[in-house]
């Protein structure tokens, strides 16, 4: 078990799902469940895709930060994904993301006050990864019509380079929520690629771009900008429950809640990231909000979600 759901002092769900702890070489520091049970990483896989893209494409930080994202749709995520399309001399009509209203609901209120009425592309959560995913074609000199292919040779060069990290073969891939194939991995793959993502020296600028800018990552206050906000570390959440966290230690941490929900991965993830001394004293602190979440009813906190994880320890970190 990952968490329960406790409301008025009477328990209401258990969250089932895994949790991984590896080093860089795949070795596993400690876990809780099927490690090696296959589940989609969907938007956790961004850091490694905007490393394949960052080998095409010449991005400042703030970009990178941002094709790693799953952004809120506010001004400065729109802003520089545009910005992206520009320098390459494209726009947002050659983004093959669906149209999408802002994850923030400030932002949709304030398109919502200036007269839009239609959903847009640059506001899809993925359009700064799709954006980087352009530019990288216009820098290789590939077709941008297709760059969502699996078989365009962006997609082959991700599934290579993530399929090489987690040491663990990512296709048959699926088609995500944004289009872009999705890849498969494990609990134990995943917390490898993520220890790699900390440690690698060739993925150094994309673990220091996300770890300089954790708000547009997600947005502030959401678990994986939380996490890189308190700790020298990266994290990355990904749709239907699941989070990989990189230390620059060296650690990889991945968690999945096989019921889909997101917080009781960030909060198993947090919880495993203390249980193997990775998180303590002040950062553990600032990581409170994320280590119990309170759970409404009527407008009011009647119960909370707690942390159940009980790793077994296989190795010292």
């Amino acid at each position: 078990m990952l968490a329960r759901s406790v409301r008025s002092g009477l328990t209401e769900t258990y969250h089932d799902g895994v949790v991984a702890v590896c080093d860089r070489d795949g070795s596993v520091i400690a876990s809780t469940g099927d490690i090696d049970r296959p589940f989609y990483l969907r938007s956790s896989a961004k850091p490694f895709q905007a490393a394949v893209t960052r080998r095409h494409a010449d991005l400042a930080p703030v970009q990178l930060a941002l094709a790693c994202a799953s952004h809120w749709g506010l001004p400065a995520h729109v802003a520089i994904a545009r910005g992206v399309l520009e320098g390459v001399g494209l726009s947002e009509a050659d983004l093959r993301c669906p149209p999408a209203w802002p994850s923030s609901q400030s932002a949709l209120r304030r398109l919502l006050h200036q007269g839009h009425s239609e959903p847009r592309r640059i506001w899809h959560n993925c359009s700064g990864k799709h954006a980087g995913f352009l530019a990288a074609c216009v820098g290789a000199g590939w077709p941008t019509e297709s760059y969502l292919d699996p078989d365009h040779p962006l997609q082959r060069e991700i599934i290579e380079l993530v399929s090489d990290l987690g040491s663990y073969d990512v296709t048959p891939v699926g088609v995500d929520g944004c289009g872009a194939p999705v890849l498969r991995t494990t609990a134990r793959a995943m917390a490898t690629m993520f220890a790699r993502l900390g440690s690698d020296p060739d993925l150094a600028d994309v673990y220091e771009a996300m770890h300089r800018y954790p708000a547009l990552i997600s947005g502030n206050g959401a678990g994986d900008a939380s996490i890189a906000t308190a700790v020298d570390a990266v994290a990355k959440g990904g749709a239907q429950g699941c989070i990989g966290v990189a230390t620059r230690a060296g650690l990889g941490v991945a968690a999945k809640s096989w019921d889909g929900h997101y917080e009781v991965a960030v909060i198993a993830a947090v919880a495993a990231l203390k249980e193997v001394g990775a998180v303590a004293g002040f950062p553990a602190e600032r990581l409170e909000s994320w280590a119990r979440r309170p759970v409404l009813g009527g407008g009011r906190e009647v119960g909370a979600l707690e942390p159940l994880v009980e790793l077994v320890r296989e190795k010292s970190p």
